[in-house]
């Protein structure tokens, strides 16, 4: 069946609190999605956002971003009253100030929690049990790092760092509601993404989210499991990842993330990575894992190199790991991204796991190449973009991309001034053999270049800034995504 749906961060939803939350402004883009008869809503990651703001450098790989939990649901519960928060600034519109919503957000977090933690209920001990796996050395993590002033956890008192027992039993003695408050916000995060994904999945909208393939080296998963990556004895990555010079940089993409310990991973039953990708598929109807080509081969930095040109290539677990995934969960709904440096065992994985791959537009009109990028080249198990979100708009790649590849797209999808150069471009998305077509939210618009959400390789700027404006959101708009997917047989019933 042909589908189609919209990429959209949660944190570029419009709303009045300088970000993007679970609140109502979610529940009208998934009633916005209905109108336009989309059957998929794709999300980045739903993690606290970590360096340089990006949400693929979390301090925790199954945390939930206290940023997205919304005041006025909180109202509703009677943990705020209006003045709490009304009237309040956080930030400038039309972009997200991250350093304003960091210090206003957990201001207010911290009144609900004031009235919250008289009186805990049972369902909030019962949510505490039941995720205790992840959620006690979360909690301790940040805890922690409040107590050392948001260092690095490298550079916290040994026993701290090194997550002794004695340091954990004096972190609850002193600072028991501390760390409670840092349960606090993940269970009202879960509490509010439950309530959006039941509105989502009554209203016909399946939510497409993504699970990053690494973690931050300063997070709780490395701190408290040392053993599941490539450390020293003194916690220091050995090498870390990144990707050689492509598309996006001469110099390729120095990450700086720990990488994985597999031998260590495949003694345990690749058991950390069957609960992690679980427990993605119960926050999520689909699960995009990012970099998937790095289960194959990944790229190796050798820790300390100011770029990424000195690494190599390992292997990774490749089909074994998907393999118990598949036994002890049975056929999981993955979304492979297979961008970046292919080669045939990459290739060969992505065949063996049935996994749809990622085709990008943008990518498709060198022109000294039959690209696979190119629409008449998309298998049916795939999923067609015109770009993702570390693309630029279709918009402005046609202002300013390169004029060789701008003249072949021209002539490959006969774009023309009367219909649009853009509509031409989603035209050969939408027309193409993809069993599923995903369309950022900034094409649909026409933005230009403040349209864009991150550009790879670069700090700050407006990577990660991105907002939509809630007049946008037109009957208009949903009309012309309605008529543009019934046209390409796309429609959701």
């Amino acid at each position: 069946m042909r589908e189609s749906g919209i990429l959209m961060p949660v944190a570029s939803l419009p709303g009045p609190f300088g970000i993007g939350t679970l609140g109502k402004p979610a529940y009208e883009f998934i009633d916005f999605l209905k109108k336009a008869r989309q059957a998929v809503w794709q999300i980045l990651p739903v993690s606290p956002t970590g360096f340089g703001d990006s949400p693929y450098q979390s301090c925790s790989a199954f945390a939930g971003n206290p940023y997205f939990i919304d005041f006025d649901l909180l109202q509703k519960e009677g943990l705020l009253k209006k003045s709490d928060y009304a009237g309040l600034c956080f930030g400038k519109a039309g972009t997200v100030d991250y350093e304003t919503v960091e210090t206003v957000h957990f201001n207010i977090l911290r009144k609900a929690f004031a009235k919250f933690s008289q009186w805990y209920p049972d369902d909030y001990y019962h949510f505490c049990y039941e995720q205790g796996w992840w959620l006690e050395d979360y909690a301790l993590f940040m805890t922690a790092k409040k107590l050392n002033g948001g260092v690095h956890y490298r550079q916290w008192p040994q026993a701290q760092r090194n997550h002794e027992k004695s340091a954990i039993d004096a972190l609850y003695a002193q600072y028991e509601s501390e760390v409670h408050f840092w349960k606090f916000c993940q269970y009202e995060f879960q509490r509010q993404w439950r309530a959006l994904k039941a509105y989502a999945e009554k209203q016909g909208v399946r939510i497409l989210g993504d699970l990053p393939i690494y973690v931050s080296a300063d997070s709780a998963d490395v701190w408290a499991n040392p053993q599941l990556f490539q450390l020293d004895e003194k916690g220091v990555p050995t090498a870390v990842a990144g990707c050689p010079p492509d598309y996006f940089s001469e110099d390729g993409q120095l990450w700086g993330n720990p990488l994985y310990d597999w031998d260590y991973h495949r003694k345990t039953g690749y058991e950390w990575w069957v609960r992690r990708i679980r427990f993605s598929l119960e926050l999520y109807d689909m699960v995009r894992i990012d970099h998937f080509r790095g289960f194959d081969t990944y790229y190796a930095i050798p820790y300390g190199d100011e770029n990424a040109r000195g690494g190599t290539w390992r292997n990774g677990p490749g089909m074994e790991l998907f393999r118990e995934v598949e036994r002890q969960m049975g056929k999981a709904d993955i979304v492979a991204e297979d961008l970046g440096e292919m080669f045939d065992s990459v290739r060969c994985l992505l065949k063996e796991s049935g996994f749809p791959g990622m085709k990008v537009l943008q990518f498709a009109f060198d022109p000294g190449s039959d690209s696979e990028y190119l629409p008449h080249r998309y298998p049916e198990n795939c999923i067609a973009y015109p770009g993702t979100h570390d693309n630029t708009t279709l918009a402005d790649w046609l202002r300013h991309g390169p004029a060789k590849e701008r003249r072949k797209a021209i002539a490959y999808l006969g774009l023309n001034r009367e219909e649009g150069y853009v509509d031409g471009m989603l035209r050969g998305v939408l027309a193409s053999p993809a069993k599923l077509a995903i369309i950022p939210m900034a094409d649909w618009l026409g933005l230009g270049a403040a349209g864009r959400i991150n550009t790879p390789s670069t700090l700050g700027g407006n990577n990660w800034r991105w907002r939509l404006k809630a007049d946008q959101l037109t009957l208009e708009l949903a009309k012309k995504i309605r008529q543009k997917t019934i046209l390409f047989g796309r429609a959701k019933e």
